[in-house]
């Protein structure tokens, strides 16, 4: 499966984030919140939008891939969503909001070409049938 490349990447993605935070509450001794560092505020909210998106993404990649998508599509969604994810991460953390665009920007374009494509290859007749 062309999509277990892509759950693999965004799995070492999220550890590095998950990373990112742990370092910074033992080098800041905070164990809960963030305890008004702005740069453990800004690991938090990095790795929390990652959360947000990427597992979800990842189930849509799955399910294009079950319905038959051509295989350049995984490449190109899972490249594109992966690419923006790692954008999102460089503007926030230097503050570069423009790169942050460009990565939210990439994140929704690829969930929207995951989306439009499930939905044109669902087996609509299997499920607007009657019978098994």
């Amino acid at each position: 499966m062309v999509s277990s490349l892509y759950i693999i990447l965004g799995a070492l993605l999220l550890i590095k984030l998950s990373l990112d935070v742990v370092k910074l509450r033992m080098q800041y001794q905070i164990a809960y919140g963030d305890g008004g560092f702005y740069e453990l505020q800004t690991a938090i909210r990095v790795h929390g939008n990652a959360v947000e998106y990427i597992p979800i993404s990842m189930l849509l990649l799955i399910v294009m891939e079950m319905n038959g998508a051509a295989v350049w599509m995984l490449h190109v969604c899972g490249l594109v969503l992966l690419s923006g994810r790692l954008l999102h991460y460089f503007g926030l953390r230097h503050r570069e909001i423009r790169w942050r665009r460009m990565g939210m920007a990439a994140t929704y374009i690829s969930m929207l070409i995951m989306i439009i494509t499930n939905i044109y290859y669902l087996p609509w007749e299997q499920i607007f049938s009657l019978y098994s």
